[in-house]
């Protein structure tokens, strides 16, 4: 259901749209081609190159709705920058109804002289392995650090079908094909989840330690640099064309201790998860998050074919206040989880209560692991600062209400990766920070709508058990199951096409009363109270929310 609202609204985001006029450069010349509606001063006019250089908005020509996540990013540091190129652009006044213009906009970043662009990930999770292999390929000198090399991280190891072709995954470290799921209710009813998904439609589940490997060893058969290191912090340069130095300690010879070394390079990736060295090294600022607590139970053959291609959820008070648990397939074992923010002292408790919920289909079983870690619940103040940026889980990338975060990782690191290879011409060039920005204003455009929305979505059905029998009552309907998997298989979204901004962000009533109208199960959503207080209400002051469940709108 979370992923429902969520993919309906992701599609809302617009595309920033600037105007502006032809100026002169020093240095080397940048290109850009952008289409608007004309200025009639060259101070408008400049503010638009502005814009486009410096990846900011102008309120004349970018959608108001376009923001970083819960509005928390950081200030421009591009005084500098935007003073030089004062000097270096002359801005001339357009004036027509429409245009197209082609930008040179200065640039001070250095051309490379007998070297290629040294950048430095640290982290070897899905995002750190995803960010190296881009990297190494677009001909960047990589170096990627991770100390255990055998990490095994508490996590459901759900992946989306999309992941395995967007990311060229063989099917051979998929462990399960899940195919249904079972949606469990405080009370311990049950619903069958799956009954849309065709024969070729599926959730991977992986082990973490098989699917991280795997990436480390692609990203190193590009020429990527792994290191068994333990990143301890860097030295941050004075100045744009200076290195950054890390410190760590090298495990590669097998040392208990380590072997205390620097090293040199012009860019890093933190991609070094939720207690992430990198981000507290660039003041990145804190932020809430869960504890996941995971154990990994050998259970019986006979039970073991029981959830042979099933996954079941728990949902109640007794598992989590805020969360759910879980009951995940592996290769020869499941993985009983469960995770909370607001009562992180109280996890094994939860963790009983839910060993507990499923345990006549888990009786007989060994547990022969047990995991902890935390998890991020929104994304840090500050995901770019100078030439470093955070990825996946070390820049808070996982959903709230799902959970979800390995394929928000890899695509993180990705998408990161190739800002930079393209913003240094394939490793030719010193990156600045406005080439890493790149890389955040595109996935801040994308993704922004979808945790939003889990935000509410979150507070609508997790608030009491009342909801939450409502939230699983309401997973029986076949549309919701549909659009569910649509949108957590295939990343999907329905844009509204009526709409060209991103001001279709609805408020957690909107959404309740969505649900009323477009759900056959008005009864059980009146019992939780969730929606009680707009039930009755039809129309709301704010801007339509655009379509989100059967596209029906919202009367403004």
């Amino acid at each position: 259901m979370a992923a429902t609202i969520s993919a309906a609204l992701a599609g809302a985001s617009s595309s920033v749209v600037a105007a502006s006029s032809v100026g002169r450069a020093t240095d080397v010349l940048q290109r850009s081609e952008v289409k608007g509606a004309a200025f009639a001063s060259s101070s408008r006019s400049f503010g638009a190159v502005r814009s486009v250089v410096l990846g900011e908005q102008s309120s004349a020509s970018a959608s108001a709705g376009l923001k970083t996540f819960n509005g928390l990013r950081a200030g421009s540091v591009f005084k500098k920058e935007y003073d030089s190129l004062t000097e270096a652009v002359h801005a001339e006044a357009a004036v027509e109804e429409e245009f197209t213009l082609t930008i040179y906009a200065g640039r001070s970043s250095k051309v490379l002289e007998g070297r290629k662009l040294r950048v430095a990930v640290v982290g070897g999770g899905p995002a750190g392995g995803c960010a190296a292999e881009t990297l190494a390929q677009g001909g960047i000198e990589t170096f990627m650090f991770e100390r255990k090399l055998d990490n095994a991280k508490p996590c459901g190891g759900a992946i989306p079908l999309c992941m395995i072709g967007e990311f060229n995954l063989p099917l051979d470290i998929i462990d399960r094909k899940v195919t249904k799921m079972k949606m469990i209710s405080p009370s311990n009813v049950a619903v069958d989840v799956g009954k849309t998904l065709n024969e070729n439609e599926y959730i991977g589940m992986v082990r973490r330690e098989v699917l991280d490997s795997y990436l480390r060893d692609r990203a190193q058969s590009y020429g990527a640099n792994v290191i068994n290191g333990l990143f301890l912090k860097m030295d941050i340069p004075k100045d744009d064309n200076s290195p950054y130095v890390l410190h760590y300690n090298d495990y590669s010879d097998g040392s208990k201790v380590g072997v205390a070394k620097t090293l040199e390079v012009d860019a890093v990736i933190g991609a070094d998860g939720a207690n992430s060295r990198v981000a507290k090294d660039i003041d990145a600022g804190e932020y809430d998050y869960a504890i996941a607590f995971q154990e990994r139970i050998k259970i019986p053959a006979d039970k073991m074919e029981y959830y042979e291609n099933l996954a079941e959820m728990y949902v109640g008070d007794d598992v989590s206040p805020d969360f759910y648990g879980w009951v995940f397939p592996k290769c020869d074992h499941v993985a009983v989880g469960t995770g909370t923010v607001v009562n992180k002292p109280a996890i094994k408790k939860y963790q009983t209560a839910t060993r507990n919920r499923a345990k006549d289909k888990i009786a007989g079983g060994e547990i022969i692991r047990i995991e902890a870690h935390p998890i991020p619940e929104h994304p840090r103040p500050r995901r770019v600062a100078a030439r470093v940026a955070l990825v996946g889980d070390a820049a808070g990338y996982v959903t709230k209400c799902s959970g979800e975060g390995i394929y928000f990782a890899a695509k993180s690191g990705r998408m990161c990766a190739e800002a930079i290879v393209q913003g240094s011409g394939n490793g030719t060039r010193m990156v600045n920070e406005a080439d890493l920005r790149v890389y955040l204003e595109k996935w801040d455009k994308t993704y922004w709508p979808t945790y939003k929305v889990l935000d509410i979505l979150q507070k609508v059905f997790y608030r009491s058990n009342p909801a939450r029998e409502a939230f699983v009552e309401m997973c029986a309907d076949d549309y919701v199951q549909k659009m569910t998997f649509d949108s957590y298989l295939y990343k999907t979204v329905v844009p509204d096409a009526e709409r060209e901004d991103n001001e279709c962000i609805p408020t957690e009533e909107q959404i309740q009363y969505t649900i009323m109208t477009n759900v056959n199960l008005p009864n059980s959503l009146k019992r939780c109270h969730s929606v009680d207080k707009c039930s009755q209400k039809r129309s709301w002051s704010g801007i339509p929310c655009g379509p989100l469940l059967r596209n029906k709108k919202f009367m403004a």
